[in-house]
């Protein structure tokens, strides 16, 4: 379903070319829930933001379903993401102004796909917030707002998800419950999930681990999961 072949990305900093991702690949199967691994400043986002067609490679390709993002447009690449691709965030990034049933309708009008308050209330059931429909973020607690990040990356049926450090901004008890959530879901749904975390709980939800260090991707067993978590 996803094909990255041969990316490489380099960065400037002052005189200096700085390479973030060394001829990497990777293919990834319709259903797959493959976890990133790697330190803070490994590359990690950059690979998610290039997967996301929100960057582009120097050089390679990367393709979803035979479609080849390298080859889009800036606008051809926004409307695949707004319509594929659903993101979960390390901060959440909901909208304030907006209450909890309008952040996770935005995908939806964005998409033009009709709905009513009945569809976001059943969204809001399953992730354990039916009550809060008219509640800001900002009354919301961490594990809460997350919860509500998770309903709007799926409320508009993406093939794809895309979680960057999911649970970064959470205390160990409440990630492991939105790690939870997140399998129950994406599992439940059959989507397929590229998550980028440091978080060894993660192991449990994975189908693979891939380790990204010195600009390339390796597969990694459970024990050097564990090794490169620490």
């Amino acid at each position: 379903m996803i094909s990255i072949e041969n990316v490489t990305k380099s960065y400037t900093e002052g005189n200096s070319e700085h390479r973030i991702l060394d001829g990497v690949n990777l293919f990834i199967d319709r259903g797959e829930i493959v976890v990133m691994l790697g330190k803070s400043g490994s590359g990690k986002t950059t690979l998610l933001n290039l997967l996301s067609g929100i960057d582009l490679p120097d050089l390679g390709s990367i393709s979803f379903n035979g479609i080849n993002l390298t080859e889009l447009s800036e606008k051809k690449r926004t409307l695949f993401r707004r319509k594929n691709i659903g993101f979960i965030f390390q901060f959440f990034n909901l909208i304030p102004t907006l209450t909890v049933e309008e952040n996770i309708s935005l995908p939806l009008e964005l998409n033009e796909i009709k709905f009513s308050s009945g569809d976001i209330a059943g969204i809001l059931s399953e992730v354990g917030l039916k009550s809060r429909n008219r509640t800001y973020p900002d009354k919301l607690s961490g594990g809460e707002q997350q919860r509500v990040a998770i309903a709007r990356a799926l409320v508009h049926n993406p093939e794809i998800i895309i979680a960057d450090e999911p649970t970064g901004n959470l205390d160990l008890e409440t990630g492991k419950k939105i790690i939870g959530l997140i399998d129950e879901f994406v599992r439940k749904k059959g989507k397929t999930m590229i998550m980028a975390t440091h978080a060894p709980d993660v192991i449990g939800i994975a189908d693979r681990v891939i380790g990204l260090k010195d600009g390339r991707l390796n597969e990694l067993s459970k024990r050097e999961y564990a090794g490169e978590s620490q």
